[in-house]
């Protein structure tokens, strides 16, 4: 039997251990059907196999996210100015101002997610005043976590945010002395304000969604992610908001498997909406690359603790129990596996009494079903967790939020958050993921790099040798660990005969660069079904055709997502490769290479001339640059 595809001269990792070293393996009708030794794989080919040398390179399983919101993303995403590892505010400004002039009215600029002001060099967000003199008359809407968003004054306008208008419940609109709104939208105790005000800008028409998702899918095959789970989300309706997805499945269009969670979308009607759910979608429905999963992550809207670590634990209401009663009771008697999003110890506790209260009356019995996030868990909970057979996806939201948590509960609390190596120890199940694209990055080498290194993006250490991760746990996570939580372990998550034909070939090897370069990995060709859906570098003749970002203004068409020094700084970053050891020492100290759009000063040329900056902390005062005020 000749293969489709063989891939062979690569360092390939398995997750299941072999007695001899994996160099290649051979592909026929989306799945592995050889993994061994270049010799016995290369006899599978024929005269229509492709054959692909690996040139040494590591390769990964396809990386699996338990946890994201690729749907709604991928209808968002070409609207987006994302600052997903900007290293400095004056870059993230910079890139707002370009995309500000690039933006035609009625849009709007957006930022939504992903980033944390400890990653900047400068250590701050950015302040109203900056953003409404970049923008005084395109809307600009920044997100910041799901505690705040900053609004500039065209952007409040566009919304009817006004001296009479009030705070919507669970929100607050912050004001000046005489009570006009400043442009500050805070998430307390939870992000609902966020999630409205955000739905408030124009989107996109249906072809430029459907191009927007495709770019989208391409960013993550970029990082190796072949599968995601899709957890649902504020604002994403079933089934019109799914249209695109399932259009692109039925079009063989797919470049990441989805199996899709059904979040509720209306307080005090959720019960109905999951009868109508039931009685309507068959549980895993489709097919293995677009499926159903279940409910979740929201279940009621009464349990929802969100994370918002610079404000005091919420309390959730009293009648949140009998609210999720019913809707976990109807769940149970359908089948219906579900996932609930739970931040604290003391929610979980709640939910938990729920859940054992309908087990008693009607057996969970291998009912797969999660908690999501779980960052304070205790030891008591996981047990009870393990009891009713559930399973638990953790995100890297303290890789952003990390300074935060330890700030308000303490460096001793921050150790278990959450706590990894306890459930894996108690043989609960867990799967990595990111909880992107609002929360956190979708950047899977981020969140393992969290897990393993014990930091934050700011550089804070909040794990120690007792918490992190080895690098094989953390890869497994996001490999082996995320397909239970889509019932699909026995056909993804490894390299092995018979399985779904996903893979990464990584830029470095993960398991032998610094901590530090885990941030930096990348895939040079990921393999989604047995075919390649993205290729780059050695591999570019791979490459699958490319297609114009729509609509042509797109942030995606100047930033491509996530940041790269090749994309962001063009030829300015070409120069400083090649120049001397001070200029790029100098580059890693400030960051930004290029102009400065905001304040007109060429960084560059001063950090460059004979100019004597060793006291990198007065950088910007020495020489009238206030980039880097504080």
């Amino acid at each position: 039997m000749s293969a489709d595809m063989i891939l062979f001269n690569g360092k390939i990792h398995t997750i299941a251990k072999h007695k001899q070293q994996v160099t290649a393996v051979a592909i026929k009708d989306g799945k592995f059907i050889a993994v061994g030794n270049d010799g016995d794989i290369l006899a599978f080919s024929g005269s229509s196999t492709k054959i692909v040398d690996l040139n040494k390179k590591r390769v990964v399983p396809g990386i699996n996210d338990s946890h994201i919101h690729l749907i709604r993303g991928g209808l968002n995403y070409n609207l987006e100015l994302r600052w997903d590892g900007v290293p400095s505010l004056a870059d993230a400004l910079r890139m707002l101002k370009e995309q500000v002039d690039r933006t035609p009215s009625p849009q709007w600029v957006r930022v939504v997610g992903g980033w944390s002001e400890f990653q900047f060099a400068e250590r701050r967000m950015p302040t109203l005043a900056e953003i409404n003199a970049i923008a005084p008359d395109t809307p600009v809407f920044i997100l910041h976590l799901y505690d705040r968003a900053f609004m500039n004054r065209a952007a409040l306008r566009a919304v009817g945010y006004t001296k009479d208008t009030p705070a919507p419940a669970g929100g607050e609109i912050q004001r000046d002395e005489s009570g006009e709104p400043t442009g500050l939208i805070i998430a307390s105790p939870n992000a609902m304000i966020l999630y409205s005000t955000l739905a408030k800008g124009p989107k996109l028409s249906l072809a430029h969604q459907v191009n927007s998702t495709r770019h989208f899918m391409t960013e993550l095959n970029r990082f190796g992610i072949t599968s995601v789970i899709d957890a649902g989300g504020g604002f994403q309706n079933y089934p019109d908001d799914y249209q695109v997805v399932s259009e692109l499945n039925e079009q063989k269009l797919l470049t990441v498997r989805i199996a899709y969670n059904l979040f509720t979308q209306r307080p005090k009607q959720e019960l109905e909406d999951f009868q109508n759910w039931t009685n309507s979608v068959n549980v895993y429905q489709g097919d293995d690359m677009y499926r159903h999963n279940g409910a979740g992550e929201m279940l009621v809207f009464s349990a929802a603790d969100f994370e918002d670590f610079l404000q005091p634990r919420p309390d959730l209401a009293d009648n949140m129990e009998e609210e999720l009663e019913r809707v976990v009771r109807l769940l149970v008697e359908k089948r219906w596996p579900f996932r609930l999003h739970a931040t604290y110890n003391e929610s979980i506790t709640r939910f938990l009494n729920v859940f054992e209260k309908v087990n008693r009356d009607i057996p969970f019995a291998g009912l797969p079903w999660i908690f999501d996030h779980a960052e304070t868990i205790d030891e008591r909970n996981i047990e009870r967790v393990k009891a009713l057979g559930g399973g638990i996806a953790i995100q890297s939201r303290m890789a952003y939020q990390g300074e935060y948590f330890t700030d308000r509960y303490g460096k001793k609390a921050a150790l278990q958050t959450p706590p990894v190596k306890k459930m894996l120890e108690m043989e609960v199940p867990v799967g990595g993921g990111s909880d992107a694209t609002r929360v956190s990055s979708y950047n899977p080498w981020v969140s393992m790099f969290w897990l393993t290194a014990g930091k934050t993006v700011g550089g804070l250490k909040i794990y120690d040798a007792d918490t992190v991760l080895t690098r094989e746990t953390a890869l497994a996570l996001y490999t082996r660990g995320s397909a239970w939580f889509s019932n699909e372990q026995q056909k993804k998550g490894d390299i092995q005969v018979g399985m779904l034909a996903d893979l990464a070939v990584l830029n470095r090897d993960y398991f032998e660069v610094s901590d530090e370069e885990i941030k930096g990995i990348e895939s040079d060709l990921t393999v989604v079904d047995g075919k390649i859906v993205y290729a780059k570098g050695d591999f570019s003749s791979f490459s699958p055709p490319k297609i114009p970002v729509l609509p042509d203004w797109s942030p995606t068409n100047s930033y491509n997502g996530y940041y790269s020094a090749t994309t962001h700084r063009g030829s300015e970053q070409s120069k400083l490769a090649n120049g001397n050891a001070s200029a790029s020492l100098l580059a890693k100290v400030h960051v930004c290479t290029g102009s400065c759009n905001v304040h007109q000063h060429n960084h560059d040329a001063v950090r460059t001339s004979n100019i004597p900056v060793n006291n990198y902390t007065a950088f910007w005062g020495a020489l009238g640059c206030s980039c880097f005020a504080f």
